[in-house]
């Protein structure tokens, strides 16, 4: 049993916790570190966690094997390396960082002593992503064409003037931070990388905060486009959809922490003038912030590295340092990482 610490303990904090104390037999949390250690007091209680008053006594402490990180973004890639030498094993919400060479830091660390570092892209815990991928690999929908996504919201009102998620240098290109890179992370597993990209990003609703209205075009390694939108002072709606040579698939919703249904319709090859309707399938509810926790704890007991200084993850950053880079410039921006 890995016994983990929460770090960070806002909403998000809360909802890792609440996933997973009492459902798995691989990991449990047992403390908890946060700035405000009054407002978390009952939940800890609740939960049974012990609450440190730092980061660094959190650390320190041989009762916790690994820290999962649910704190700000610009404070990410430090906490990891503060982890990674301090010998704890280190799951941390997306991104890893907010700019490559942290980036990649932060994973180095890792590397270097031995434990093991995961990031919370759990999209990728969701059994109609996972299928999606196998019918691309098995060639079932043939090549890749394009991908199209959006992941929107009302994050801008949120939260009040001053807030750290209204912080330019917490949102660089808006609500990619927050919400984007999460489609992005689906694209990468599905396409494979990036490798030019043009976006722009405004801010258009409101008179402070960061921008929250940003979309981008890509092109992939592999030849494949796709289209990425993230609007985060409108109503809640997400969607991926990926275009094939043998037909397309879809998901998306409203809520998508939930169990996704999938999309899928195929060209008539006997036929290519008719129009199939898609057929619709559904799955076993999940949760994917347990699947995605157990599965790091395991990978910790087998000792599996998951995140490395090369890995999708820090491909991410480097993308999302390029979205950024060419909202500033208007131009596009190729991708080395």
């Amino acid at each position: 049993m890995i016994r983990a610490a929460i770090v960070g303990m806002g909403n998000w904090g809360h909802n890792l916790v609440s996933h997973v104390q009492g459902k798995s037999e691989h990991i449990q949390f047992v403390a908890g570190a946060t700035r405000t250690p009054e407002k978390a007091q009952a939940f800890a209680e609740e939960f049974g966690l012990k609450l440190f008053d730092s980061y660094e006594a959190l650390l320190a402490s041989d009762e916790v094997d690994a820290v999962v990180l649910a704190t700000p973004h610009t404070l990410h890639s430090e906490q990891i390396i503060a982890a990674a030498k301090s010998g704890k094993h280190v799951f941390s919400e997306k991104p890893i960082g907010l700019d490559l060479e942290s980036a990649k830091a932060a994973a180095q660390a890792c590397q270097d002593h031995d434990v093991v570092l995961s990031v919370g892209y759990n999209w990728r815990f969701q059994p109609a992503l996972q299928e999606i991928h196998r019918l691309i690999t098995s060639g079932a929908l043939g090549r890749v064409l394009h991908l199209e996504g959006n992941f929107c919201g009302p994050s801008a009102y949120r939260f009040p003037k001053g807030h750290w998620r209204h912080a330019k240098e917490e949102g660089p290109a808006g609500g990619m931070t927050g919400r984007g890179v999460h489609v992005m992370d689906a694209m990468i597993y599905l396409a494979g990388r990036v490798e030019q990209l043009t976006a722009q990003s405004f801010r258009l609703a409101q008179d402070f905060g960061i921008d929250d209205t940003t979309s981008m075009l890509m092109r992939f390694e592999s030849g494949a486009t796709g289209y990425l939108g993230t609007v985060i002072a409108t109503a809640e709606t997400w969607r991926l959809q990926v275009f094939c040579a043998n037909g397309w698939v879809e998901v998306g919703d409203i809520e998508h922490l939930h169990t996704w249904g999938l999309k899928v319709c195929m060209i008539d090859r006997d036929n290519v003038t008719s129009k199939p309707r898609p057929v619709e399938y559904s799955y076993e509810p999940m949760s994917t912030e347990l699947a995605e926790l157990e599965y790091f704890a395991k990978c910790i007991e087998q000792n599996k590295k998951l995140v490395l200084p090369d890995g999708d993850p820090i491909h991410n950053v480097a993308v999302l340092e390029a979205i950024n880079a060419s909202s500033v410039s208007n131009l596009p921006v190729r991708i080395s990482q």
